[in-house]
Protein backbone atom coordinates (compact mmCIF):
# COMPACT_ATOMS: atom_id res chain seq x y z
CA UNK A 1 0.00 0.00 0.00
CA UNK A 2 2.83 2.47 0.52
CA UNK A 3 4.73 1.75 -2.21
CA UNK A 4 1.07 2.63 -4.34
CA UNK A 5 0.82 5.87 -2.26
CA UNK A 6 4.54 7.36 -3.48
CA UNK A 7 3.64 6.14 -6.86
CA UNK A 8 0.80 8.64 -6.78
CA UNK A 9 2.57 11.37 -5.44
CA UNK A 10 5.23 10.91 -7.99
CA UNK A 11 2.76 11.59 -10.62
CA UNK A 12 2.08 15.22 -9.05
CA UNK A 13 5.87 15.83 -10.26
CA UNK A 14 4.79 15.35 -14.07
CA UNK A 15 2.74 18.84 -13.58
CA UNK A 16 5.14 20.53 -12.60
CA UNK A 17 6.21 20.66 -16.41
CA UNK A 18 5.31 24.04 -18.10
CA UNK A 19 3.40 22.08 -21.26
CA UNK A 20 1.64 20.36 -19.17
CA UNK A 21 0.54 22.75 -16.84
CA UNK A 22 -0.53 24.62 -20.00
CA UNK A 23 -2.17 21.67 -21.55
CA UNK A 24 -3.98 21.09 -18.61
CA UNK A 25 -5.39 24.86 -17.96
CA UNK A 26 -6.39 24.89 -22.10
CA UNK A 27 -8.59 21.51 -21.20
CA UNK A 28 -10.42 23.15 -18.23
CA UNK A 29 -11.30 26.49 -19.79
CA UNK A 30 -12.52 24.28 -23.16
CA UNK A 31 -14.97 22.26 -20.62
CA UNK A 32 -15.61 24.63 -18.26
CA UNK A 33 -16.28 27.28 -20.69
CA UNK A 34 -18.12 25.85 -23.02
CA UNK A 35 -21.71 26.96 -21.45
CA UNK A 36 -20.74 30.84 -21.59
CA UNK A 37 -19.33 30.53 -24.31
CA UNK A 38 -21.63 28.70 -26.04
CA UNK A 39 -24.81 30.66 -25.40
CA UNK A 40 -22.92 33.53 -27.24
CA UNK A 41 -22.20 31.83 -30.44
CA UNK A 42 -25.51 30.14 -30.07
CA UNK A 43 -27.00 34.04 -30.70
CA UNK A 44 -24.78 34.79 -33.39
CA UNK A 45 -24.23 31.19 -35.28
CA UNK A 46 -26.90 28.73 -34.00
CA UNK A 47 -25.12 25.68 -34.53
CA UNK A 48 -21.56 26.51 -33.61
CA UNK A 49 -23.25 27.26 -29.99
CA UNK A 50 -23.61 23.44 -30.01
CA UNK A 51 -21.60 21.70 -26.73
CA UNK A 52 -21.36 18.27 -28.85
CA UNK A 53 -19.26 20.75 -32.02
CA UNK A 54 -17.74 23.44 -29.87
CA UNK A 55 -15.33 21.26 -27.86
CA UNK A 56 -14.41 19.10 -30.35
CA UNK A 57 -13.74 22.29 -32.69
CA UNK A 58 -11.73 24.29 -30.06
CA UNK A 59 -9.69 21.00 -29.10
CA UNK A 60 -8.67 20.35 -32.61
CA UNK A 61 -7.82 24.10 -33.58
CA UNK A 62 -5.50 24.37 -29.74
CA UNK A 63 -4.16 21.29 -30.21
CA UNK A 64 -3.19 22.13 -34.16
CA UNK A 65 -2.18 25.53 -32.83
CA UNK A 66 0.45 23.81 -30.29
CA UNK A 67 1.61 21.40 -33.09
CA UNK A 68 2.48 24.41 -35.43
CA UNK A 69 4.39 26.41 -32.09
CA UNK A 70 6.39 23.32 -31.65
CA UNK A 71 5.08 22.66 -28.46
CA UNK A 72 3.19 18.73 -26.78
CA UNK A 73 -0.14 18.54 -27.02
CA UNK A 74 -0.83 15.09 -26.53
CA UNK A 75 -3.32 15.98 -23.82
CA UNK A 76 -5.50 17.74 -25.85
CA UNK A 77 -5.86 15.43 -28.54
CA UNK A 78 -6.35 12.85 -25.55
CA UNK A 79 -9.46 14.78 -24.40
CA UNK A 80 -10.76 15.18 -28.17
CA UNK A 81 -10.50 11.44 -28.70
CA UNK A 82 -12.38 10.62 -25.13
CA UNK A 83 -14.70 13.47 -25.85
CA UNK A 84 -15.60 11.97 -29.26
CA UNK A 85 -15.43 8.50 -27.53
CA UNK A 86 -18.33 9.69 -25.40
CA UNK A 87 -20.49 11.03 -27.93
CA UNK A 88 -20.14 7.77 -29.89
CA UNK A 89 -21.79 6.01 -27.02
CA UNK A 90 -25.44 7.78 -28.16
CA UNK A 91 -24.83 5.78 -31.53
CA UNK A 92 -24.39 2.47 -29.77
CA UNK A 93 -27.55 3.20 -27.61
CA UNK A 94 -28.94 3.51 -30.91
CA UNK A 95 -28.10 0.61 -32.55
CA UNK A 96 -28.27 -1.49 -29.19
CA UNK A 97 -31.59 -0.07 -29.05
CA UNK A 98 -33.30 -2.00 -31.62
CA UNK A 99 -32.83 -5.33 -30.12
CA UNK A 100 -32.89 -4.79 -26.52
CA UNK A 101 -36.14 -3.19 -24.38
CA UNK A 102 -36.25 0.86 -23.79
CA UNK A 103 -35.85 0.01 -19.61
CA UNK A 104 -33.21 -2.90 -19.90
CA UNK A 105 -31.26 -0.92 -22.52
CA UNK A 106 -31.41 2.24 -19.95
CA UNK A 107 -29.94 0.28 -17.12
CA UNK A 108 -27.35 -1.86 -19.50
CA UNK A 109 -26.17 1.84 -20.54
CA UNK A 110 -26.05 3.84 -16.84
CA UNK A 111 -24.82 0.97 -15.15
CA UNK A 112 -22.29 -1.13 -17.90
CA UNK A 113 -21.65 0.94 -20.95
CA UNK A 114 -20.84 4.36 -19.51
CA UNK A 115 -19.23 2.87 -16.35
CA UNK A 116 -17.27 0.89 -18.61
CA UNK A 117 -15.99 4.03 -20.25
CA UNK A 118 -14.97 5.85 -17.50
CA UNK A 119 -12.54 3.08 -16.53
CA UNK A 120 -10.93 3.02 -19.56
CA UNK A 121 -10.60 7.02 -20.05
CA UNK A 122 -8.61 6.55 -16.33
CA UNK A 123 -6.38 3.83 -17.51
CA UNK A 124 -5.65 5.99 -20.29
CA UNK A 125 -4.97 9.24 -18.43
CA UNK A 126 -3.15 7.10 -15.86
CA UNK A 127 -1.08 5.66 -18.94
CA UNK A 128 0.20 8.96 -18.97
CA UNK A 129 1.69 9.18 -15.83
CA UNK A 130 3.25 5.92 -15.50
CA UNK A 131 2.43 2.12 -16.68
CA UNK A 132 -0.58 0.31 -15.66
CA UNK A 133 1.01 -2.92 -15.94
CA UNK A 134 3.88 -1.73 -13.00
CA UNK A 135 1.12 -0.23 -11.18
CA UNK A 136 -0.75 -3.87 -11.00
CA UNK A 137 2.32 -5.16 -9.80
CA UNK A 138 2.17 -3.26 -6.69
CA UNK A 139 1.23 -5.16 -3.89
CA UNK A 140 -1.56 -3.89 -1.14
CA UNK A 141 -1.35 -6.91 1.70
CA UNK A 142 -1.78 -9.69 2.55
CA UNK A 143 -5.52 -11.20 2.61
CA UNK A 144 -6.79 -14.42 3.70
CA UNK A 145 -3.27 -15.80 3.89
CA UNK A 146 -2.06 -14.73 0.76
CA UNK A 147 -0.52 -12.07 -0.81
CA UNK A 148 -3.22 -9.73 -3.13
CA UNK A 149 -1.76 -7.22 -5.82
CA UNK A 150 -3.89 -4.38 -7.28
CA UNK A 151 -4.19 -5.35 -10.39
CA UNK A 152 -5.76 -8.89 -9.14
CA UNK A 153 -8.19 -7.06 -6.80
CA UNK A 154 -9.08 -4.62 -9.39
CA UNK A 155 -9.78 -7.24 -11.93
CA UNK A 156 -11.83 -9.25 -9.45
CA UNK A 157 -13.90 -6.19 -8.71
CA UNK A 158 -14.27 -5.66 -12.40
CA UNK A 159 -15.20 -8.98 -13.33
CA UNK A 160 -18.13 -8.73 -10.37
CA UNK A 161 -19.03 -6.13 -11.21
CA UNK A 162 -20.05 -6.49 -14.41
CA UNK A 163 -21.58 -9.53 -13.61
CA UNK A 164 -23.53 -8.44 -11.15
CA UNK A 165 -24.59 -5.38 -13.76
CA UNK A 166 -24.71 -6.39 -17.28
CA UNK A 167 -25.77 -9.89 -17.29
CA UNK A 168 -29.47 -8.57 -16.96
CA UNK A 169 -29.97 -8.56 -20.96
CA UNK A 170 -27.58 -12.09 -21.72
CA UNK A 171 -29.73 -13.76 -18.91
CA UNK A 172 -32.90 -12.24 -20.13
CA UNK A 173 -32.00 -13.63 -23.99
CA UNK A 174 -30.73 -17.28 -22.66
CA UNK A 175 -34.42 -17.62 -20.85
CA UNK A 176 -36.39 -16.29 -23.88
CA UNK A 177 -34.60 -19.13 -26.20
CA UNK A 178 -35.84 -22.06 -23.14
CA UNK A 179 -39.40 -20.40 -23.95
CA UNK A 180 -39.33 -20.24 -27.40
CA UNK A 181 -38.04 -24.00 -26.92
CA UNK A 182 -39.94 -25.60 -24.57
CA UNK A 183 -43.20 -23.30 -24.63
CA UNK A 184 -42.46 -21.85 -20.58
CA UNK A 185 -45.28 -18.98 -19.61
CA UNK A 186 -43.88 -15.23 -19.54
CA UNK A 187 -43.74 -15.37 -15.84
CA UNK A 188 -41.30 -19.04 -15.36
CA UNK A 189 -39.74 -16.93 -18.54
CA UNK A 190 -39.00 -14.05 -15.65
CA UNK A 191 -38.15 -16.15 -12.95
CA UNK A 192 -35.47 -18.57 -14.99
CA UNK A 193 -33.69 -15.57 -16.10
CA UNK A 194 -33.37 -14.16 -12.61
CA UNK A 195 -31.75 -17.90 -11.76
CA UNK A 196 -29.54 -17.46 -14.72
CA UNK A 197 -28.24 -14.04 -13.16
CA UNK A 198 -27.81 -15.61 -9.87
CA UNK A 199 -26.09 -18.48 -11.15
CA UNK A 200 -23.36 -16.10 -13.28
CA UNK A 201 -22.72 -14.07 -10.49
CA UNK A 202 -22.56 -16.83 -7.76
CA UNK A 203 -19.73 -18.35 -10.60
CA UNK A 204 -18.27 -14.94 -10.93
CA UNK A 205 -17.49 -14.54 -6.84
CA UNK A 206 -16.07 -17.92 -6.86
CA UNK A 207 -13.65 -17.18 -10.15
CA UNK A 208 -12.78 -13.64 -8.39
CA UNK A 209 -11.64 -15.20 -5.19
CA UNK A 210 -10.06 -18.12 -6.76
CA UNK A 211 -8.13 -15.48 -9.32
CA UNK A 212 -7.37 -12.90 -6.36
CA UNK A 213 -5.60 -16.23 -4.81
CA UNK A 214 -6.71 -16.65 -1.70
CA UNK A 215 -6.28 -19.40 0.73
CA UNK A 216 -9.63 -21.43 0.32
CA UNK A 217 -9.05 -23.01 3.79
CA UNK A 218 -8.91 -19.80 5.05
CA UNK A 219 -11.83 -18.32 3.18
CA UNK A 220 -13.67 -21.75 4.53
CA UNK A 221 -12.95 -20.95 8.40
CA UNK A 222 -13.90 -17.59 8.18
CA UNK A 223 -17.34 -18.46 6.20
CA UNK A 224 -18.24 -21.06 9.17
CA UNK A 225 -17.39 -17.86 11.90
CA UNK A 226 -19.92 -15.73 9.49
CA UNK A 227 -22.64 -17.91 9.51
CA UNK A 228 -23.12 -17.86 13.17
CA UNK A 229 -23.06 -14.10 13.00
CA UNK A 230 -25.50 -14.75 10.47
CA UNK A 231 -27.42 -16.49 12.83
CA UNK A 232 -27.99 -13.48 15.31
CA UNK A 233 -26.78 -10.19 13.56
CA UNK A 234 -28.60 -9.88 9.80
CA UNK A 235 -30.73 -12.84 10.31
CA UNK A 236 -33.36 -11.15 8.67
CA UNK A 237 -31.38 -9.81 5.83
CA UNK A 238 -30.20 -14.21 5.45
CA UNK A 239 -33.68 -15.55 5.51
CA UNK A 240 -35.33 -12.57 2.85
CA UNK A 241 -32.46 -13.95 0.79
CA UNK A 242 -33.41 -17.37 1.24
CA UNK A 243 -36.83 -17.11 1.03
CA UNK A 244 -36.28 -15.30 -2.71
CA UNK A 245 -34.15 -18.48 -3.83
CA UNK A 246 -37.24 -20.58 -2.83
CA UNK A 247 -39.79 -18.53 -4.50
CA UNK A 248 -38.35 -18.99 -7.64
CA UNK A 249 -37.33 -22.56 -7.50
CA UNK A 250 -40.99 -22.94 -6.07
CA UNK A 251 -42.47 -20.42 -8.75
CA UNK A 252 -45.40 -19.32 -6.35
CA UNK A 253 -44.15 -16.10 -6.47
CA UNK A 254 -42.16 -14.80 -9.63
CA UNK A 255 -42.03 -11.59 -11.88
CA UNK A 256 -45.22 -10.62 -14.23
CA UNK A 257 -47.78 -12.28 -11.40
CA UNK A 258 -50.89 -10.42 -10.14
CA UNK A 259 -51.37 -10.85 -6.47
CA UNK A 260 -54.48 -9.11 -4.06
CA UNK A 261 -52.74 -7.05 -1.93
CA UNK A 262 -55.05 -5.14 0.49
CA UNK A 263 -57.43 -5.63 -1.06
CA UNK A 264 -55.79 -4.14 -4.43
CA UNK A 265 -54.31 -6.50 -7.54
CA UNK A 266 -50.43 -5.83 -7.46
CA UNK A 267 -47.95 -7.20 -10.23
CA UNK A 268 -44.88 -8.43 -9.48
CA UNK A 269 -42.46 -6.92 -10.74
CA UNK A 270 -39.12 -7.93 -10.16
CA UNK A 271 -38.05 -10.50 -7.12
CA UNK A 272 -34.56 -9.38 -5.72
CA UNK A 273 -32.35 -10.83 -2.95
CA UNK A 274 -34.15 -8.87 -0.35
CA UNK A 275 -37.45 -8.12 -1.05
CA UNK A 276 -40.02 -8.71 -4.14
CA UNK A 277 -41.00 -4.72 -6.19
CA UNK A 278 -44.85 -4.91 -6.72
CA UNK A 279 -46.76 -2.07 -8.76
CA UNK A 280 -50.00 -1.41 -7.91
CA UNK A 281 -52.25 -0.01 -10.97
CA UNK A 282 -54.71 2.35 -9.53
CA UNK A 283 -52.42 4.46 -7.76
CA UNK A 284 -48.95 3.70 -10.07
CA UNK A 285 -47.52 2.88 -6.65
CA UNK A 286 -44.48 0.25 -6.06
CA UNK A 287 -44.54 -1.82 -3.15
CA UNK A 288 -41.50 -3.31 -1.70
CA UNK A 289 -42.35 -6.51 0.47
CA UNK A 290 -39.82 -8.42 2.26
CA UNK A 291 -39.67 -12.03 0.67
CA UNK A 292 -40.40 -14.23 3.61
CA UNK A 293 -43.40 -12.22 4.20
CA UNK A 294 -45.35 -14.67 1.48
CA UNK A 295 -44.19 -17.84 3.91
CA UNK A 296 -45.63 -15.81 7.03
CA UNK A 297 -49.24 -14.72 5.63
CA UNK A 298 -51.55 -15.97 2.88
CA UNK A 299 -51.11 -14.76 -0.26
CA UNK A 300 -54.07 -14.71 -3.27
CA UNK A 301 -52.78 -14.86 -6.76
CA UNK A 302 -55.19 -14.57 -9.99
CA UNK A 303 -52.42 -15.79 -11.98
CA UNK A 304 -50.98 -18.97 -10.74
CA UNK A 305 -52.74 -21.46 -12.84
CA UNK A 306 -54.08 -18.92 -15.56
CA UNK A 307 -54.72 -15.09 -15.56
CA UNK A 308 -58.60 -15.57 -15.79
CA UNK A 309 -60.66 -13.57 -13.04
CA UNK A 310 -64.07 -13.62 -12.02
CA UNK A 311 -65.52 -10.29 -11.06
CA UNK A 312 -69.04 -8.67 -10.61
CA UNK A 313 -71.36 -5.30 -10.33
CA UNK A 314 -73.88 -4.65 -8.17
CA UNK A 315 -77.14 -2.88 -8.76
CA UNK A 316 -80.70 -2.46 -7.88
CA UNK A 317 -84.09 -2.45 -9.45
CA UNK A 318 -87.49 -1.13 -8.56
CA UNK A 319 -89.99 -3.80 -7.07
CA UNK A 320 -92.29 -3.52 -10.07
CA UNK A 321 -89.93 -4.51 -13.21
CA UNK A 322 -89.91 -8.14 -13.74
CA UNK A 323 -86.73 -9.97 -12.78
CA UNK A 324 -86.20 -12.24 -15.74
CA UNK A 325 -86.25 -8.83 -17.62
CA UNK A 326 -83.84 -7.11 -15.31
CA UNK A 327 -81.94 -10.58 -15.56
CA UNK A 328 -81.32 -10.68 -19.47
CA UNK A 329 -80.88 -7.02 -19.64
CA UNK A 330 -77.57 -7.79 -17.34
CA UNK A 331 -76.65 -10.64 -19.29
CA UNK A 332 -77.35 -8.93 -22.78
CA UNK A 333 -75.06 -5.91 -21.29
CA UNK A 334 -72.41 -7.57 -20.10
CA UNK A 335 -71.99 -9.57 -23.25
CA UNK A 336 -71.74 -6.28 -25.33
CA UNK A 337 -68.55 -5.68 -23.88
CA UNK A 338 -65.19 -5.44 -25.60
CA UNK A 339 -63.18 -6.49 -22.87
CA UNK A 340 -65.53 -9.35 -21.38
CA UNK A 341 -64.91 -13.23 -22.03
CA UNK A 342 -67.66 -15.02 -24.18
CA UNK A 343 -66.80 -18.37 -22.20
CA UNK A 344 -67.28 -18.92 -19.37
CA UNK A 345 -70.32 -16.35 -19.93
CA UNK A 346 -71.69 -14.06 -17.93
CA UNK A 347 -74.28 -14.79 -14.76
CA UNK A 348 -77.12 -12.56 -13.57
CA UNK A 349 -78.64 -13.11 -10.52
CA UNK A 350 -80.82 -12.01 -7.55
CA UNK A 351 -79.65 -11.37 -4.90
CA UNK A 352 -81.99 -10.23 -2.20
CA UNK A 353 -84.92 -8.42 -1.97
CA UNK A 354 -83.93 -5.39 -0.23
CA UNK A 355 -86.57 -2.91 1.91
CA UNK A 356 -86.71 -0.48 -1.50
CA UNK A 357 -85.53 -2.41 -4.17
CA UNK A 358 -84.00 -5.80 -5.63
CA UNK A 359 -80.55 -6.17 -5.64
CA UNK A 360 -79.09 -8.15 -8.56
CA UNK A 361 -75.41 -9.14 -9.03
CA UNK A 362 -73.84 -9.47 -12.72
CA UNK A 363 -70.65 -11.76 -12.41
CA UNK A 364 -68.36 -12.55 -15.23
CA UNK A 365 -65.03 -13.52 -16.56
CA UNK A 366 -62.33 -11.03 -17.91
CA UNK A 367 -58.47 -12.24 -19.37
CA UNK A 368 -56.39 -9.27 -17.36
CA UNK A 369 -56.76 -9.14 -13.45
CA UNK A 370 -55.07 -6.01 -13.56
CA UNK A 371 -58.07 -4.15 -15.64
CA UNK A 372 -60.72 -5.06 -13.36
CA UNK A 373 -61.89 -1.85 -12.00
CA UNK A 374 -61.36 -0.03 -15.75
CA UNK A 375 -63.69 -3.01 -17.12
CA UNK A 376 -66.05 -2.42 -14.00
CA UNK A 377 -66.29 1.11 -14.80
CA UNK A 378 -67.37 -0.08 -18.11
CA UNK A 379 -69.80 -2.04 -17.35
CA UNK A 380 -71.70 -0.07 -14.93
CA UNK A 381 -71.92 2.78 -17.23
CA UNK A 382 -73.58 0.05 -19.49
CA UNK A 383 -75.95 -0.92 -16.98
CA UNK A 384 -76.94 2.72 -16.53
CA UNK A 385 -77.91 3.25 -20.30
CA UNK A 386 -79.54 -0.07 -20.47
CA UNK A 387 -81.92 0.80 -17.80
CA UNK A 388 -82.04 4.65 -18.73
CA UNK A 389 -83.53 2.70 -22.21
CA UNK A 390 -85.62 0.10 -21.17
CA UNK A 391 -87.14 2.74 -18.56
CA UNK A 392 -85.88 0.27 -15.50
CA UNK A 393 -85.65 2.46 -12.12
CA UNK A 394 -82.87 2.51 -10.26
CA UNK A 395 -84.60 3.48 -6.55
CA UNK A 396 -83.32 5.10 -3.72
CA UNK A 397 -83.74 4.34 -0.07
CA UNK A 398 -87.84 5.13 0.78
CA UNK A 399 -89.69 5.29 4.21
CA UNK A 400 -93.27 5.69 4.99
CA UNK A 401 -94.21 7.06 7.94
CA UNK A 402 -97.86 6.70 9.63
CA UNK A 403 -99.59 8.96 12.36
CA UNK A 404 -100.80 6.54 14.82
CA UNK A 405 -103.25 8.19 17.70
CA UNK A 406 -102.80 7.23 20.70
CA UNK A 407 -105.47 6.08 23.26
CA UNK A 408 -107.84 8.45 24.40
CA UNK A 409 -106.78 11.29 27.17
CA UNK A 410 -108.77 10.66 30.17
Amino acid sequence: MNLLLLEIIGWFGYLQRIEVRVQVILLLLVFLGQGPLGRRLARRFPPAGRPKLMIPSLLGLLSLALELGGQPYGLLLLGLLLYLGWLGLGGMRLLLGRFIQPQQMQLLETRLIRPAYLLVAVLLVIRVFDNPQDLALIPIGEWFGSEVTLGSFLLAVLILYVLAMGTGPPAQGMAWLVQRSVGISNGSRRALALMIRYAAVALGIVWALDHVGFNRTAILAVAGGLSVGLGFGIKEVFSNFVSGLWLLFEGSVRPGEVLFIDGDPCEVRSLGLRAAVLWRDRDNAELVIPNQTFFTSTTVTYTGSDTLRRSQVLVSAAYHHDPEEVIALLEATARSQKRILASPAPKGLLLRYGDSSIDYALRFWIANPMDNVSICSEVQAGIWRAFRDRGIEIPFPQQVQYQVEGPPKS
